[in-house]
């Protein structure tokens, strides 16, 4: 096990959120429908943010360069080359040109100042609403040099809010399985970065194969699957002091723990005797309880945002489908009837879509579902596809596409990003290959 103190880039934002002051202007209507496919892309536009040093100026450019990253991956932001405006730079204090943003056909408008001193960085930003003409965004935002792409995410955040009312996830973490080497000596690590691939680090040494890694829900732990010596074992690793806790070794096979949603449990399933069960234990007491019985294969437990309901799959109704139960394991609903073998649903965030692999024909898909089985979707297909795993607001999600292997060559696995509506599938770069991504809930702000 190596620890590379991931947990830094978390913690030392107290600063910032002690400056922080956040205040909608006015009454502007700008907004955004981001429910639909084939969305417009709103025409933006991002100046630079402004800094009376030469260094505070290249910190300014650096932050409004993140900040477009965020807001363009998502698909709904057409940036408009500020170069074309006469209005090149601005001052916060200063009211915008309307008429000529207009001409432009811009509807929102970016822009702000970076101050230094000592090694404090204090960040003001204007979000304004060029028909309205007026600002839907003051805000001023400080803390260390060390994160300052933490401020530039945050700042995206609060523009993505402002004006989808959806809430942001670009200040969010990705944990994931760092995979290298031949097909039939495949290495598995543990690795972590921040959501748009930045502050990559690995947090195992690859000598013993990890598996599921699932973030905690105060982004602080990291519960997943080892096989230490060849037997699965359940480790939770604690992301601010490194120490590597053993939940458990399980006899039989063990598969793709999770935490309960006030991360006082985790989750699993257990293979005995030929069938697969779901288990919950407590971190507290190690009490152990079974939620399911009988002679199937139940599997890839996942609970509700609640804590009151489970989606798992199994072949209890003679083929893999979709089911939920009470978190007691009682009240089991079948929700998938479809053709094909349904596997990993994982509920949204939001509680209103579960997301699911399925095969069928030989071919794999990524698709969404209501929580009672209606709005079956699929949004995305490959060789291999499989499991999701849900932006913190919902309407993006993280899966493993992987190619077909040649031999003895592995085929490349890779991190993809789709929205929910099946529109904008990007990759999330990854230094080699990656697999089993899960994105964390938003970063601790203090």
């Amino acid at each position: 096990m190596r620890y590379t103190g991931a947990i830094h880039a978390i913690r030392g934002m107290i600063f910032l959120m002690a400056l922080l002051g956040f205040c909608n202007g006015g009454q502007a209507k700008l907004t955004l429908e981001v429910t639909q496919g084939n969305v417009s892309p709103m025409p933006v536009a991002l100046l630079d943010f402004s800094g009376k040093m030469a260094r505070e100026q290249a910190i300014g450019k650096e932050i409004s360069q993140i900040i477009q990253q965020d807001l363009a991956q998502t698909g709904l932001f057409n940036f408009i080359n500020p170069k074309a405006c006469l209005e090149k730079q601005l001052n916060l204090d200063v009211l915008p040109q309307w008429s000529a943003w207009r001409i432009l056909k811009v509807q929102a408008l970016i822009n702000g100042a970076v101050t230094i001193q000592g090694d404090k960085i204090t960040v003001k930003f204007r979000l304004w609403d060029i028909f309205a003409q007026e600002a839907m965004i003051t805000s001023s935002l400080g803390t260390d040099r060390k994160h300052l792409r933490r401020i530039a995410h945050i700042i995206a955040d609060f523009i993505y809010e402002r004006i989808t009312g959806e809430k942001g996830y670009f200040d969010t973490r990705v944990v994931y399985i760092a995979e290298s080497g031949p097909f039939s000596a495949r290495q598995k690590r543990l690795a972590i970065m921040d959501q748009d691939g930045h502050n990559h680090q690995y947090l195992t040494d690859g000598k013993d194969l990890v598996l599921t890694p699932r973030f905690s829900p105060n982004v602080q732990k990291v519960v997943y699957l080892s096989y230490t010596s060849k037997v699965p074992k359940v480790y939770v690793l604690d992301l601010e002091t490194g120490k590597q806790e053993l939940v458990g070794q399980f006899p039989g096979m063990t598969f793709a723990p999770r935490f309960a949603p006030k991360g006082n449990k985790v989750i699993m399933s257990q293979a005995l005797g030929g069938n697969s069960d779901i288990y919950t234990m407590d971190l507290t007491t190690r009490l152990v309880s079974r939620l399911t019985t009988g002679s199937n294969i139940n599997t890839s437990p996942c609970y509700d945002p609640t804590g009151e309901k489970i989606t798992f799959n199994s072949d209890r109704g003679g083929s893999k489908q979709l089911y939920i139960m009470d978190a007691d394991g009682k009240n089991v609903k079948r929700i998938s009837f479809g053709s094909g073998v349904y596997s990993t649903p994982v509920w949204s965030p939001r509680g209103d879509w579960i997301a699911f692999t399925k095969t069928q024909d030989g071919q794999f898909y990524i698709g969404v579902m209501r929580p009672n089985g209606t709005g079956e979707r699929l949004i995305s297909t490959g060789f291999i596809v499989e499991g999701p795993t849900w932006a913190p607001n919902g309407r993006t999600i993280l899966f493993t596409r992987q190619d077909k292997s040649d031999g003895n060559v592995s085929g490349k696995a890779r991190v993809i990003a789709i929205d929910i509506t099946g529109e904008n599938e990007r990759e999330l770069k990854t230094p080699g290959d990656g697999s089993d991504p899960a994105w964390s809930p938003p970063l601790p702000k203090a």
